[in-house]
């Protein structure tokens, strides 16, 4: 209820205000109801996806370790790619979907890791190293994609197809650049 105690404004236009705003209020809440951003469209288009990666990779490489968590969770936080509880649950940004394999592969191996080791100890790092022997590489490539795109969807994809593109031939000169020996008269 809204109440102005500084101001003398009658008890009944207080009650009208209180009962308007409230009708605006809840116009408003359903007006957010239904729009969504972009951001969260593109969430909840992609999120199934970075499920299923997430889940095979983390078999895969289970096989080696042998861990076990209780949870899996796609989420889309603002700065990091991954965490790990000590409730040994296991949470990953969906925009990991939009990196390179090798970087995909780094971070989930990172988590698992974790599940062994909640520290950034050498013990952690050589239980890394089992799995992702580049994790040095591969940290500096995260920050510099940190850096420049921040993890913005639209810099992720354009750094995934980067990689994905096949490595191109040094390009020839032109013929039609060349110039032909023509006797001078």
């Amino acid at each position: 209820m809204w109440y102005l105690a500084l101001v003398s404004i009658p008890h009944k236009n207080i009650l009208c205000y209180n009962k308007s705003s409230s009708m605006w209020f809840r116009k408003q809440k359903q007006r957010r109801r239904k729009t969504r951003s972009s951001v969260t469209t593109h969430y909840c288009t992609h999120k199934e996806a970075a499920r299923r990666l997430v889940h095979d990779r983390l078999a895969y490489f289970n096989t080696h370790y042998g861990f076990t968590w209780n949870r899996v969770a796609i989420r889309n936080p603002r700065r990091s790619w991954g965490s790990c509880t000590s409730l040994r649950n296991l949470n990953f940004s969906y925009k990991i979907l939009f990196l390179p394999p090798h970087l995909r592969d780094y971070i989930i191996v990172h988590e698992l890791c974790h599940l062994a080791e909640l520290n950034h100890g050498e013990a952690f790092w050589q239980l890394v190293a089992l799995c992702a022997p580049a994790y040095v590489e591969h940290v500096a490539e995260l920050r510099a994609i940190d850096r420049r795109g921040g993890g913005k969807v639209a810099y992720l994809t354009a750094a995934e197809a980067q990689y994905l593109a096949p490595a191109r031939a040094p390009a020839l000169p032109r013929s039609d650049r060349v110039q032909s020996a023509r006797p001078s008269l």
